[in-house]
């Protein structure tokens, strides 16, 4: 009789250590997560009671041994919901953003705790820590696993020769391949859309990435993907060129050093039971720490000129063109004259290692005083290693000449010393009211909420790819809205004015030519988000085409409101936004051939004047041929959108 106390103790025990499960529902229902705490942390996602990921494991590795995994006995608990409106400054999508989720926080007693949220359109979580003092992370384990042997897409980092993988310009083309195909070595950065036969697609990314390395991604042979992290650079050297970089040579063990208390970047999973879905989905931006930069009432977005794609190769002007006073004034004029905001002085103004050194053909005080007398913004390149090197004194020149907008250029990492570059240059940015775009870089991940002078960003194959390769295929372009754009605005620089077929286009330095029709490339400014918007095309050849430029010139960068029409991952996108009283609609087609009759039921009551360029009817083999025409409609009617291979369609509607 003795022992029975010690059973019944052994009994009552039990509980104790036995699995944790915990549920929550999104507010409208639709999304389940279940939380497993056991001896790993999981969780596992449900769309309408159906399974579509899970369990996906959560840890984090300190260097000193300790891990989320170990001490989870015992968690606290506690929920919340939001329903609320986050209102952009500078408005990708739509001015006011619904921003409703519900929240589960868990707390460990070992200084780790992870928050939950679920969205309608997603799911995020992000590890949160407790330590006093700064902390030394050897790893994350970020899980993303799935019942069956899905379709993903994902862009594969190509390793650089004498560089180690984690250098990348983040402008790799889309691959479709069987999850279970996808090996250890196929290292991809995000987002990544994975794609079931039946039930949701879902989009893999991050969201609010600060002072911590971007997340790749990688396969096991199975149906997980995996997050993968640059380790720390521990030693650094500069690959000398015209385009001179810092590069990595030698990497730390571990992935970050960083404050003790603090909120790591969100894991993020885009749900989408329709395609249509996926272009229209803001919650990377949701997900983001608010602004810090109090007033942004400075910050214009708009249209630019950009003259590197075509190698400043104008025509039919009376002097030399190139890189030099009077090229930069012809931009001037011509943005003047179709309503543009901007033009940018690409890589050439200026010796690309020193800023102050300026090209001897370019008088920059004449070409700021033009500019200023014509109403028009400069916008200036520069190359990151340069920029960081001259930052103070480089800005105030910038606001001597009345610069109003920065890039910089040839980053090509995220690990987490690139990742706080980006930080220290928007926020010095934002001290002297400038806006920054960077490229060779990562996408956004939420940081145009955060800092909304950095106005947009590269980190996509776009329009300069035409120069030397055939890879900015339409089905690429096709792909983009879905995948890429989710994770934040994308300065892809359409416009491209030579237009050519599958037969037809040809890759040709100082000749470009874009792989699909001259109305794709018009479309593209409605349907990418990127609140400045270049126009890469020949002004020369613009000028001879003033209607097509007028409309072209019109076309906000920035919407009250969007409405996803239709579309299909890679086939063919219908969008349509809000400016004002205004709509415009942008339709896009991959190499086949597509017709859809649309309701304008969009539309508020009375009539509008369509102004309407659709495909030619020989745009199937010259790929410029184009129809510009204008009628009466109302939200009664319907349009006819037909497109030719590799073609588009624009509309905007005016209210009369």
């Amino acid at each position: 009789m003795k022992c029975l106390p010690l059973l019944f103790a052994v009994i009552m025990a039990l509980p104790v250590c036995a699995a944790i499960n915990k549920d929550l529902q999104s507010p409208g229902g639709s999304v389940k997560l279940t939380v497993s705490i056991d001896k790993t942390l999981t969780y596992s996602l449900y769309y309408r009671q159906q399974l579509i990921a899970g369990p996906c494991t959560i840890d984090m590795l300190l260097k000193d041994g300790k891990k989320l995994s170990a001490g989870m006995a015992a968690p606290k608990f506690s929920t919340a919901e939001n329903r609320g409106i986050i209102t952009s400054p500078v408005p990708e999508k739509r001015k006011n953003i619904p921003d409703n989720y519900n929240e589960l926080v868990v707390r460990f007693n070992n200084s780790f705790g992870v928050i939950f949220r679920l969205y309608d359109d997603g799911f995020a979580y992000r590890i949160t820590t407790f330590f006093k003092e700064n902390i030394t992370i050897e790893n994350e384990i970020a899980g993303f696993s799935f019942q069956q042997n899905h379709l993903v897409y994902y862009p594969e980092v190509v390793k650089r020769d004498n560089q180690d993988i984690y250098h990348t310009s983040f402008e790799e083309p889309y691959q479709l391949k069987p999850l279970d195909s996808i090996q250890a070595n196929n290292l991809s950065f995000t987002p990544v859309l994975v794609a079931p036969e039946s039930g949701p697609k879902m989009v893999i990314t991050e969201s609010d990435l600060e002072d911590y390395p971007g997340m790749f991604v990688n396969g096991t042979g199975g149906n997980t993907l995996q997050g993968k992290f640059a380790p720390y650079p521990a030693e650094e050297a500069v690959l000398k060129g015209e385009f001179s970089q810092v590069y990595v040579t030698k990497r730390s063990a571990f992935i970050a050093k960083t404050k003790g208390t603090r909120n790591f970047p969100w894991r993020v999973v885009l749900i989408a039971a329709e395609d249509k879905q996926l272009p229209g989905n803001d919650m990377v931006y949701r997900l983001a720490s608010p602004s810090r930069v109090q007033n942004t009432s400075w910050i214009a977005p708009g249209k630019a000129t950009d003259e590197w794609i075509i190698s400043t190769n104008v025509f039919n002007v009376p002097f030399k063109s190139g890189i030099n006073t009077a090229t930069y004034k012809y931009y001037i004029d011509f943005a003047k004259r179709f309503g543009f905001e901007y033009i940018m002085m690409d890589a050439g103004w200026s010796d690309n290692n020193d800023l102050f050194k300026v090209n001897p053909d370019i008088n920059m005080d004449e070409i700021a005083a033009y500019a200023k007398s014509k109403n028009i913004r400069l916008s200036m390149w520069t190359l990151a290693m340069t920029l960081d090197k001259q930052l103070e004194p480089a800005l105030q020149q910038f606001n001597k000449w009345g610069v109003a907008f920065i890039m910089t250029d040839f980053i090509d990492r995220d690990d987490q010393k690139a990742v706080n570059f980006y930080y220290k240059i928007a926020e010095a940015c934002a001290k002297y009211k400038l806006l920054v775009m960077f490229h060779g870089a990562f996408k956004p991940a939420g940081f145009n909420r955060t800092y909304p002078n950095a106005i947009t960003r590269e980190g996509v194959l776009g329009s300069e790819y035409n120069i030397w390769s055939s890879k900015a295929t339409p089905e690429h372009n096709l792909l983009l809205p879905f995948i890429r754009m989710t994770a934040g605005p994308m300065d892809y620089e359409p416009g491209i004015l030579d237009n050519g077929t599958a037969k037809t286009f040809r890759p040709i330095a100082e000749k470009v030519m874009s792989f699909g029709t001259r109305c794709q490339q018009l479309a593209m400014y409605v349907v990418y988000d990127s609140p400045i918007q270049f126009f890469a095309g020949n002004p020369s050849q613009g000028l001879l085409e003033p209607a097509f430029m007028d409309l072209l010139g019109a076309i906000p960068t920035t919407w009250d409101n969007t409405v996803m029409l239709d579309g299909k991952v890679g086939d063919y996108i219908i969008t349509s936004r809000k400016k004002n009283n205004d709509w415009y609609l942008g339709a896009m087609t991959d190499l086949t051939a597509r017709e859809f009759t649309i309701p304008l039921t969009f539309l508020e009551e009375g009539s509008f004047e369509a102004t309407i360029c659709e495909d030619g009817t020989n745009a199937d083999k010259y790929a410029s041929d184009y129809k510009l025409y204008n009628k009466t409609v109302s939200k009664a009617d319907s349009l006819t959108i037909k497109m030719a291979p590799g073609g588009g369609y624009v509309v905007r509607l005016r209210k009369r």
